[in-house]
Parts: structure tokens; C-alpha cells; sequence
């Protein structure tokens, strides 16, 4: 049910988003992103629809069946998916020119959070994108708001305590200057409630 529920509510309602992470991302046709955490693989379509050559991994079986599935309805080049945990990364140091995590972190465990941004910032090139959207803390004072934490609620009760935990730790601007990832460019989406980040690996 809740595969159903990404590739048919959650993933048209996030269309502008995705679409917009693209353009911000500052990446050209030819050049290689990394979507990290990639469930149905909507992102990396959006990045292939611009001529950027996408990988997605997920540890989800389900997710990535959707979206290989979805992969060749669409008939894109230069897409592919692949089994993988975000803290071990199966590829070689900086051979790609972005790497994006998005909606994600907020569901992981505080040290698997620093996994994951170390292992993206080691898999991408010196000079390379690094992309990050996640919820803004604390939440707007807006209804939305309260729509998020019932879907937190629900999703189960492991995947709601990391969420409260990734408010109270403070979000992507305490995880970036964690992890030495500053002066990141940084916009908001959807009326406040997602923030886009973007840093340059040094």
C-alpha cells in the first residue's frame, strides 16, 4: 500500500519539486548524478529528461522494482537503479558531477545521517554538486504542517522517531555544518515546508 501510495499521490504531488531540483542543481546534459535513497526513482527520471545520465539506489526491493518498471515505460537512455545501502556506497571515489538525497535523511538515525552525507561527498567529484532537500525546522506554523506529522505518524513508529529526532537535532543546516559542508546555497519549496540545499565538494 504504501508503494501505491508514492507512485501515484506522493510523487505527482512532488512534480515541481523534482523538476525544480534540476534546475538548481546547476547540472548540465552529459554530466553524472548519484540520487541517493531514490524509491520509485522520480528524480532521476526528472534528471534524465534534461540529458543528465542518472543513477538511483535504494535498499527498498519494492521501490526499485517500481521504478525499473517505470523506467521502461518511459523508455529513458542513461537511467539505471541498483541495490544499494546510502552508507556504503558501491562506487569509486568522485566519479560523479552531483550526488542528491531527497526526503530521506529525516527517516534515518542520527549516525546513519553522517554516513550518508560522508559517503556522498566521497563518490562526488572535487567541484561536484551536493544536493539535499528535506522538511525545514522547525515546520512553518501552517496546516501543512500538521498533514506532515500525521503521514510521519503513520508511517510507522521507527520511521516517526527519527523524524522527531531530525527536528530536534535541527535539520539539513545542523547535519551541513556537522559534516563541514558550508556557505551551501539554500532556496525553499512548497510554501516554506521543504528546504533545497546545495553545496560545492572541496
Amino acid at each position: 500500500m504504501l508503494f501505491f501510495n508514492y507512485s501515484t499521490i506522493i510523487d505527482p504531488l512532488l512534480s515541481n519539486l523534482r523538476a525544480y531540483t534540476v534546475k538548481f542543481s546547476g547540472m548540465k546534459a552529459g554530466d553524472r548524478v548519484l540520487d541517493v535513497c531514490c524509491g520509485t526513482g522520480d528524480q532521476v527520471f526528472h534528471y534524465a529528461q534534461a540529458g543528465i545520465m542518472a543513477t538511483g539506489i535504494d535498499l527498498d526491493l519494492n521501490m526499485l522494482k517500481l521504478a525499473r518498471k517505470d523506467k521502461r515505460n518511459r523508455g529513458l537512455k542513461g537511467v539505471s537503479f541498483q541495490r544499494a545501502d546510502a552508507q556504503k556506497l558501491p562506487f569509486k571515489d568522485n566519479v560523479f558531477d552531483g550526488v542528491s538525497i531527497s526526503l530521506a535523511l529525516h527517516e534515518k538515525e542520527r549516525e546513519a545521517r553522517d554516513n550518508i552525507i560522508s559517503e556522498m561527498k566521497r563518490v562526488v567529484k572535487r567541484g561536484g554538486a551536493l544536493l539535499f532537500l528535506d522538511f525545514q525546522v522547525p515546520l512553518p506554523r501552517k496546516p501543512i504542517s500538521y498533514l506532515v506529522r500525521a503521514i510521519e505518524f503513520f508511517a510507522g513508529r521507527n520511521h516517526h522517531r527519527c523524524f522527531k529526532d531530525y527536528l530536534v537535532q535541527g535539520g539539513l543546516e545542523v547535519l551541513l555544518a556537522r559534516n563541514r559542508l558550508t556557505g551551501a546555497k539554500r532556496d525553499y519549496l512548497n510554501d516554506g515546508l521543504i528546504t533545497i540545499t546545495k553545496s560545492v565538494n572541496s
